[in-house]
């Protein structure tokens, strides 16, 4: 395969508002794609929207849009195509966490994401999953996580959420293999973003180095355009990765508790992401 040529492509960015969906635009963008992005706060992305165009000379739609609430990969493909956008590339980022003992979770805020995390993800790759093939060369990047390789007590949901996400992705990976689309589950570790301040503990690293976003997406979209790309890439601290396949289940389950508990018991500190 050769290397995407994004001049040609309109891509979609979900949670493009900050951290890792702001940085994916930024370098699509000097890549040359035109863009779509898509999330809650109209004026983050309005201000991203003008960068962008200013800076590359893209064409930029914002679409203030809650992508939690039921069919959002349906109601958005049909809005964008009435307005004559139509997708050959899909960057499913958006998803949130949270750092909390299970009982102590907030049913609500599980519901919220479980339907963000997983639900809009199927909708939208189901939405597009058609164009994307039949595109003269698609791109679907869908953001799992390292912590989806193995259960991690006291982020049980969220952690299970992003084994969902790599489980399917590497399976779409598999069945749109010999089209024109172009598969990958990204899965970063720790990052300098917002997450840890919305998962409520800056603890929650696990004393792992965080990357940058600019590092996380350089990696997945150079793997995207090597000649026999892999389902999946781990962009920073594979060792936790490497861990959960080489220590027996029970062993793994224990270091992680062990390591969210100790993660518990630091002081929160403040940071600017």
């Amino acid at each position: 395969m050769s290397k995407i040529d994004y001049r040609r492509q309109t891509v979609i960015v979900t949670g493009a508002s900050s951290g890792l969906g702001a940085e994916f635009a930024r370098q699509l963008a000097r890549r040359g794609a035109n863009l779509v992005l898509v999330a809650r706060r109209a004026d983050r992305l309005e201000s991203l929207a003008a960068e962008l165009t200013r800076e590359h000379g893209v064409t930029v739609t914002a679409v203030a849009r809650d992508l939690g609430l039921p069919d959002a990969g349906r109601t958005l493909r049909a809005e964008l195509e009435s307005r004559g956008i139509y997708a050959t590339g899909l960057v499913n980022n958006a998803g949130f966490g949270t750092n909390n003992e299970f009982a102590d979770e907030d049913p609500d805020r599980l519901q919220s994401m479980i339907a963000l995390n997983i639900s809009a993800l199927v909708d939208l790759s189901r939405a597009y999953i058609g164009p994307l093939s039949s595109a003269d060369t698609g791109v679907l990047i869908n953001v799992a996580s390292l912590l989806g390789f193995q259960p991690i007590p006291y982020m049980s949901v969220y952690g299970a959420t992003k084994a969902f996400v790599l489980s399917f992705t590497e399976s779409l990976w598999e069945e749109t293999r010999g089209t024109n689309l172009r598969v990958l589950a990204v899965n970063p570790g720790a990052m300098q973003t917002e997450f840890f301040d919305v998962a409520g503990n800056q603890s929650a690293d696990y004393g792992t180095k965080r990357a940058t976003p600019e590092h996380v997406v350089r990696i997945a979209l150079d793997t995207l355009d090597r000649r026999s790309a892999p389902p999946s890439v781990i962009t920073n601290s594979r060792s936790l990765a490497l861990l959960s396949r080489l220590l027996p289940r029970r062993h793994v389950v224990r270091i992680m508790g062990w390591m969210a508990r100790r993660s518990h018991t630091q002081p929160a500190v403040a940071r600017a992401n």
